[in-house]
């Protein structure tokens, strides 16, 4: 994606970072525009009219209103972009418009954004770390007051709580990096969380995996090894949940079924392997026992493993094999936070794992680790990294990686709408 009218365009990148509700439901995500070696908070460094250019490309070109279907997109802007008419161009209805906190309280910026709430916008106070007598004026005029909670002293967290909830905003915790975090978080009264406590494992002593899970690892591994239907079936057998959830996917819209299934054998033959072996890689991250649900760590997982083979595709132009490997480096990358164990416990489990994934999950190594290296980058607030990593991976640009996460998101999208189904 490329700065539009300037002769000397620069790449920008965009990163998404999830934000959840008080339910840790999927509520939006931060869409974070990073050009340059060099991190920078504002949206771009470029002039405020070449960042107009670029965000509603990102809606216009991208298609990032659907990709995000009912969720909203959190993008940072400064005083001037703030004041510009051009951010009358970007989807009311899909945006969140969080105003930086070094922009300067003036009188035409509390005028701008009393415009914008009235026009329908809503509106963030991004990064707040205390309340004082100059904010408050801006703060009647939030739909969101965003605390960074890393800055805040323990003791100085529940006042603070205090002191907003006597204004009109809604709280959200950004920099959440734990679930004891949300949860202290939770019981002080904010309603969202933004930061990665859900992604990141989590060490819980005498954890053991559930039968269920024991037998969809065994499962996921017998399929990479090509193993007979009628052995995958016996396995199947073995575990009712997975059984249940087999029969559901080979009867959904999604398989194209025109008559229904009713033995395990016919299901297999009909999802065909590669189908089955990503259902087995999304299902890691749902209740393996047939209840479902599409959780925030599964669109995670499947939004990571998407884009992780729409760039191996880039990368390796033709080589089918290798992106199915990156997608399955995605799905595996985020199984410590579910499971619990290390990755090296996990992988134990998956005894015919390609050397190249298993590199690239213990050890960001190989063409593999790069391209995880920089998803982890991109979901990450800081995209320093980003321009290096693209470099160092031939057949990938600004451009193709901007694009690749538009259709990533669209792609979780349309399974949480099967899911829901």
């Amino acid at each position: 994606m490329d700065n539009a009218g300037s002769s000397s365009a620069t790449p920008i990148y965009l990163g998404r970072q999830p934000i959840l509700d008080a339910r840790q439901a999927l509520y939006g995500y931060e869409l974070l525009f990073r050009s340059g070696p060099a991190p920078n908070r504002a949206i771009v460094s470029n002039p405020m009219a070449a960042t107009a250019t670029v965000i509603t490309h990102a809606f216009a070109e991208l298609g990032l209103a659907d990709a995000l279907g009912a969720q909203r997109a959190f993008i940072n802007v400064d005083g001037d972009f703030l004041l510009s008419e051009a951010v009358e161009l970007l989807p009311k209805d899909k945006v969140v418009l969080e105003i930086l906190e070094t922009v300067e309280i003036t009188p035409p910026i509390l005028e701008r954004c009393q415009e914008l709430r009235d026009k329908g916008f809503m509106l963030a106070l991004d990064d707040i770390v205390a309340v004082t007598p100059a904010m408050l004026p801006l703060l009647e005029l939030m739909h969101i007051a965003k605390v960074c909670i890393p800055a805040v002293a323990p003791e100085a967290l529940p006042p603070l709580v205090q002191a907003l909830s006597r204004t009109p905003a809604r709280l959200l915790a950004e920099q959440v990096e734990s679930r004891e975090q949300m949860e202290h978080c939770h019981q002080l009264g904010f309603h969202f969380f933004q930061g990665y406590y859900f992604a990141r494992p989590m060490v819980i002593a005498g954890r053991k995996l559930g039968q269920s899970r024991v037998s969809l690892l065994k499962l996921l591994s017998q399929v990479l090894d090509d193993s007979d239907t009628p052995l995958l079936e016996e396995t199947f057998k073995q575990a009712p949940g997975l059984s249940i959830n087999l029969l559901r996917m080979a009867n959904s819209a999604a398989v194209g079924a025109r008559t229904r299934i009713t033995s395990l054998r016919h299901a297999i033959t009909l999802l065909g392997r590669r189908q089955l072996q990503r259902w087995l890689q999304l299902l890691l991250y749902t209740d393996p026992s047939g209840g479902g649900g599409f959780s925030p760590l599964l669109q995670l997982a499947a939004t990571r493993a998407r884009l992780l083979e729409l760039l191996a595709e880039s990368h390796m132009e033709g080589d089918r094999e290798f992106a199915d490997r990156a997608f399955l480096t995605g799905i595996l990358s985020l199984t410590p936070a579910l499971f619990g164990p290390s990755m090296e416990e996990i992988l134990g489990q998956i005894s015919n794992l390609a050397s190249d994934v298993k590199q690239a999950l213990l050890r960001h190594q190989g063409s593999l680790g790069l391209l995880l290296r920089l998803v982890e980058a991109l979901e990450s607030e800081d995209m320093s990294h980003v321009p290096a990593l693209v470099a160092q991976l031939p057949g990938l640009t600004a451009e193709r990686v901007n694009l690749s996460l538009s259709l990533a998101l669209a792609w979780t999208r349309a399974i949480g709408e099967e899911q829901a189904n």
